[in-house]
């Protein structure tokens, strides 16, 4: 009979076995649809783009029916990029790749024994290319001396949903520091330019060298108009084996993707109070705020723009932006300095930050992102 606690538990815990945050691509604060290059759509993941005649699009996407594989396995949304029409071909620096940055305290406290090669971590996912091609991806470290390790999906047959599985070993190399620093980093790439390929041993560890990330890649999806990649169901968990994706609900997934981002959204309604003020000037006030999770570090603070932000007061609303200074973060409350551009308040007085009157798409936005 089962005597013993280890025969009842797994090497895999249960449940937080997926250090992916938002691996099923949920959360898209920031919108569903841009052509920046970095965060744009999709929380926790971002695009790198370089050297575009025309600049690739990312987006959250809708899966349906049709979506055979990670559908019936309960995703219902994709990280989909669309590439641009590279009219002058393919070039040395030109890039096109997805990646997420995991903390380093993250990896440190998984479980994960990652100067040990009998020990492994496994990376998979659900990916489709309108191209058929193989890809390549890599996991690379930061602390100490930075480790990478390059992997391949393998031929995608164009249009065809396919699940990877990379079991990834531990090495005596690695090194994670207990900080909340950038400890890992998960490339998946559609085209890297010879600047940054070369020849590389696939599925092994060795220094990184930020000339030859991955192996020299076919330009085939890159120059092909409006090719299209798409990936979901990303999930890195301590072991050999790829279990079931770990699905979260939406209310954990954003949580956790506020630890790197909250976007406070106008929602298009005039004068839609934001922050309560405390007038110390007649043309400044200190505001504080208590995120409603704890963020990763000081969040860099931006607005849609300058004009969508006014100030409610007793005599009524500002015309002129209201434009952030200084910023402090000390757990649980952000301290903010408002610059009202007014000279019309007076000191001691009590004011509303809040959206204007032409708010369409209009947000302000911590940023804590890795």
């Amino acid at each position: 009979g089962i005597t013993f606690a280890k025969d009842i538990i797994p090497a895999t815990p249960l449940s937080h076995r997926n250090m992916i945050i938002n691996g099923a691509m949920q959360v898209a604060q920031r919108g569903t649809s841009s052509t920046v290059n970095g965060f744009g759509s999709i929380d926790r993941f971002r695009s790198s783009i370089n050297g575009n005649d025309e600049s690739a699009t990312q987006a959250q996407h809708a899966l349906t029916s049709s979506d055979t594989g990670p559908y019936e396995e309960g995703f219902r949304y994709s990280f989909h990029m669309t590439n641009g029409n590279q009219t002058s071909g393919a070039g040395s620096d030109d890039r096109v790749a997805i990646s997420t940055l995991l903390e380093a305290q993250d990896i440190a406290s998984s479980g994960w024994d990652y100067t040990s090669s009998s020990s492994y971590i496994t990376l998979s996912f659900w990916c489709k290319s309108s191209v058929a091609q193989n890809f390549y991806g890599r996991v690379t470290t930061a602390d100490g001396t930075q480790q990478n390790y390059p992997f391949e999906t393998g031929s995608l047959t164009a249009n065809t949903w396919t699940k990877i599985t990379k079991t990834i070993p531990g090495n005596s190399n690695l090194q994670f520091d207990n900080n909340n620093g950038e400890g890992l980093l998960i490339e998946f790439a559609m085209f890297r330019g010879t600047d940054k390929t070369g020849s590389l041993t696939l599925n092994t560890w060795a220094t990184y060298n930020s000339a030859v990330r991955v192996p020299d890649m076919t330009s085939t999806w890159y120059t092909t108009n409006d090719a299209t990649w798409e990936i979901t169901g990303v999930q890195l968990e301590r072991g050999q084996v790829a279990t079931p994706f770990e699905h979260r609900s939406y209310a954990d997934e954003l949580a956790k993707c506020q630890r790197y981002c909250i976007q406070i959204n106008s929602n298009n309604k005039s004068y839609d109070l934001i922050f309560p003020a405390m007038v110390i000037d007649q043309d400044d006030a200190n505001t504080t705020w208590q995120p409603p999770v704890t963020l990763r570090a000081v969040p860099a603070v931006s607005v849609s723009a300058n004009s969508h932000i006014c100030v409610n007061y007793a005599a009524g609303q500002t015309s002129t932006p209201v434009n952030f200074n200084a910023v402090n973060y000390t757990y649980p409350t952000i301290y903010f300095n408002l610059d009202l551009n007014s000279n019309v308040m007076t000191e001691g007085q009590m004011v509303f930050l809040a959206f204007s009157n032409d708010t369409s798409g209009g947000f302000i936005r911590f940023d804590s992102e890795l």
